[in-house]
């Protein structure tokens, strides 16, 4: 339409995301506010919200028997996680549906789960239905390698360490 801007896909256009391998994914918050915790002598410590986060992030498994997780860290404003889709069930079969249909244990399916949980949850508690808490979209990486895999797990893991750095950060805007 004129006037609006276009959004560029971020997936790779010939990709299976229901295949199996190893996704690197990271949410924000709407506005990039800092609902989920604070960093305090470089370690998270989760607000309400962030237990929240935590709980639904690490239910994933339980409604999608073919993921595994691997590292993740909660954020103040954004979390960031490794998603595994192993070789078995429906998430090895190549999709079907027409674009923009959901394909059951893609990784577009399962972040939208999970961020559909977590939304209900935390406005429940906060008794504020239907308000947004997350950013539209997410970001997503394929893994590619052992050593990229284990790149990536360090980075999730020291991130709190750098929170003084991050470009979300609101005292870095």
């Amino acid at each position: 339409m004129p006037g609006y801007p276009v959004r560029r896909g971020i997936r790779l256009p010939d990709h299976n995301y229901a295949s199996p391998g190893a996704y690197f994914i990271t949410v924000c918050t709407r506005n990039r506010d800092c609902l989920l915790g604070e960093i305090r002598d470089g370690r998270p410590c989760l607000s309400p919200a962030g237990e929240v986060i935590s709980a639904v992030w690490r239910d994933i498994p339980l409604h999608f028997a073919v993921v595994e997780l691997d590292a993740f860290e909660i954020m103040p404003n954004h979390v960031h996680g490794i998603i595994v889709i192993h070789g078995r069930g429906t998430a090895c079969r190549a999709p079907t549906e027409d674009f923009g249909q959901p394909v059951a244990g893609s990784i577009p399916t399962i972040v939208r789960s999970f961020k559909a949980e977590a939304t209900r949850r935390i406005n429940t508690f906060r008794r504020t239905p239907g308000a947004p808490v997350w950013q539209r979209g997410y970001y997503e990486h394929i893994i590619r390698s052992p050593r990229e895999l284990d790149r990536l797990r360090g980075y999730i893991e020291t991130n709190a360490l750098r929170w003084s750095l991050d470009r979300e950060n609101p005292a870095n805007r």
